[in-house]
């Protein structure tokens, strides 16, 4: 989230906080897609971070990108944290490690999308070339320790860093060493709303062994296909991962509004300041525990909104649903994202098969499969056959979705074609960390710069 609102409207009452997801609702037609991807910053002479300070740290590539795009500057504490578009541009913003995001505006199509994102990493291409900085497309920090990896001077990341530790024990690499790609999708109803969350949360660990592309830790295999997705095993287990109200048949905004309600904050933000706020519930906020220490205590509308966006389970709920599953890639992958997810959801027939496939899935079995997929990926077994499997099954179920919607580039080619990569995954059989692996231990000799720049945008 590239900046946190200020909104003051007061919380008059509990409804007040389902409305806001309600709010969300939107006619079919009014449909975006919005895509979200992470990258890490290296210096190519020895591969090392990108740290913010110095003549070619992040700050200076943000300042290039300012010039560039005339975008508006996000300042925190007197730093620039990121850039903000006009309206329906998107924004540029910092993760803690100094992943750089762009969160792409809300667009009709994939085409668009893939538009967009091209022309972002040809802009940051262009600046970071002139600072000597290169980007890599993977789904975890491959060589780098923890000590090694630089801090952003954002104050909330300050906040959660300090808090991370006390609730799990891998808060800190999904902070620092991970990134994503995730695609934001609109809904028409709470039916709708109901139908998307229930499908995406059944099928998020699929996406997870699809996208797998992290296998590397500190210079060497870590054993696992997505490292990334294992972090969030343990990371803070009362905001993120799977949420059991979720399966139930008669799920509702209500029930995330309660559910979040009993989340512990990380912060409130009052006159351009963070005050931590780990040690409450948004629920105990409602009843006054901040008064006295920060000022206006009174919770606002602005504060749900943030709140929301540092809740974390497989598939968010804000005033739009969020796909969470997916590691950090290359181009093709940022494409492959959305049209995956728009395709099951965003077709109305596409989404009934899809819940056709995953109706009797039960919070248990997913819950194994979750479990399970960082390590095994597409072998991972599942009722009598394997995550292959279901892949083979969504990704057709997807095609199909993307061919009813019909929406051609210039070309009269539909967004399936960005389903390919995909396909190309599931016809090997293997995901794209094993074929790394693969790589690294035959042609490539063991070699972490053979990683890079295979890797590099």
């Amino acid at each position: 989230m590239a900046r946190d609102t200020t909104d003051m409207t007061p919380v008059a009452s509990f409804e007040d906080l389902v409305g806001h997801l309600k709010s969300g609702e939107k006619p079919p037609e009014q449909f975006r897609i919005g895509t979200e991807h992470e990258k890490f910053g290296f210096y190519p002479g020895d591969l090392s971070p990108v740290p913010y300070e110095g003549e070619r740290g992040i700050r200076a590539l943000l300042e290039g990108m300012q010039v560039l795009s005339g975008w508006e500057p996000i300042v925190d504490d007197g730093k620039l944290i990121g850039l903000a578009g006009a309206e329906g541009q998107g924004a540029i913003s910092l993760e803690p490690g100094g992943q750089f995001e762009l969160s792409g505006a809300p667009v009709e199509t994939i085409h668009d999308t893939c538009r967009e994102s091209n022309r972002h990493l040809a802009d940051v291409r262009k600046v970071a070339g002139a600072l000597g900085i290169e980007f890599l497309g993977l789904g975890s920090s491959p060589l780098w320790t923890l000590p090694e990896t630089p801090r952003m001077p954002k104050s909330r990341y300050a906040i959660m860093e300090r808090y991370m530790p006390k609730v799990g024990s891998r808060g800190l690499d999904m902070m620092f060493r991970t990134t994503t790609i995730q695609v934001n999708l609109d809904f028409s109803s709470e039916a709708d709303m109901r139908a998307k969350m229930q499908v995406g949360m059944r099928l998020q660990a699929v996406a997870s062994a699809l996208f797998a592309n992290s296998p590397f830790t500190e210079g060497k295999p870590n054993g696992l296909v997505s490292w990334r997705s294992d972090v969030w095993s343990d990371v803070d287990n009362q905001r993120s991962g799977l949420l059991p109200f979720v399966f139930e048949p008669g799920f509702t905004y209500a029930d995330y509004a309660a559910w979040a309600l009993d989340v512990p904050m990380y912060f409130v933000m009052r006159e351009g300041r963070y005050h931590d706020a780990t040690d409450v519930t948004f629920r105990q906020f409602l009843d006054g525990a901040l008064n006295g220490r920060i000022p206006d205590p009174e919770p606002s509308m602005g504060d749900w909104t943030n709140h929301l966006s540092t809740l974390f389970p497989d598939v968010r709920l804000k005033r739009f649903l969020e796909m969470r599953g997916a590691d950090g890639g290359p181009w093709r992958g940022i494409c492959a994202l959305p049209a995956y997810w728009v395709g099951l959801l965003y077709d109305a027939g596409a989404l009934g098969e899809a819940e056709a496939l995953t109706a009797d899935w039960s919070f248990e079995e997913v819950s194994a499969l979750r479990a399970a997929v960082p390590r095994s990926g597409l072998a991972t077994p599942f009722r009598g056959g394997t995550v292959l499997d279901i892949a083979k099954a969504s990704l057709a179920i997807a095609r199909r979705g993307l061919v009813a919607r019909a929406r051609l580039n210039e070309d009269g080619f539909d967004e399936s074609v960005f389903l390919g990569p995909l396909e190309d995954i599931v016809g090997r059989g293997t995901t794209a960390a094993e074929e790394l692996v693969r790589r690294y231990e035959g042609e490539w000799e063991h070699s972490m710069e053979r990683v890079f720049r295979h890797l590099t945008y």
